[in-house]
């Protein structure tokens, strides 16, 4: 008879997203999975397989999360240019308020790994297709309704816009913290609109 498992598989894959998101791949070591997740190694390792696929299945789960997050607020917005600008409100009071510097997860593992793993790669190419898909509807959305200008194509605009954000997750993960540069970075993004 199989043994049933004694603990919350998605609690402990949240965990696996915080300590990796903390420390990055290559600076979580399999002690510190164990020690995070509060399992022993073969409940990790019977569960999650090895370390990189407990990473792998990490970064989808926080990659699902956040593009369902965001396409939730865009769905629901009735002023996508508003609707932008508390998207990136509630990254930078998310940046200020991070003072261990994580950043965004699929930012550190794209600068840590994607360069070096084809699986990694994927994903952060899978993940920045679909962002600019969903930031390109939105933006269309707003062009349609007359708030957002059309003289520069929806797709073009997502692009823009999609870079910037990930660029504040990157100036979040350096250290940079003064409120004015993000609010300045993010009147000008909105400038454009």
């Amino acid at each position: 008879m199989a043994r049933t498992k004694e603990f919350d598989e998605e609690r402990a894959l949240n965990k696996a997203i915080e300590i990796f998101w903390h420390k990055g791949y290559n600076g979580t070591s399999a002690q510190d999975l164990v020690t995070h997740l509060g399992l022993s190694r073969s409940s990790l390792y019977d569960t999650f397989g090895d370390k990189k696929k407990l990473f792998i299945k990490s970064l989808d789960k926080y990659q699902k999360q956040n593009q369902d997050a965001i396409s939730e607020l865009f769905n629901a917005s009735e002023n996508i240019k508003d609707t932008l600008q508390a998207i990136f409100k509630q990254a930078i009071i998310e940046s200020l308020e991070d003072r261990i510097t994580k950043g965004c997860f699929m930012v550190n593992s794209s600068v840590e790994l994607a360069m070096h793993d084809s699986a990694i790669a994927k994903i952060v190419q899978e993940n920045t297709d679909t962002m600019v898909n969903v930031f390109t509807n939105a933006i269309q959305k707003g062009q349609d309704l007359g708030q957002i200008s059309d003289r520069t194509d929806a797709k073009v605009l997502a692009r823009f816009i999609f870079n910037n954000y990930a660029g504040i997750r990157v100036m979040a993960r350096s250290g940079e913290m003064d409120k004015q540069v993000y609010d300045d970075i993010v009147k000008a993004i909105l400038s454009l609109l």
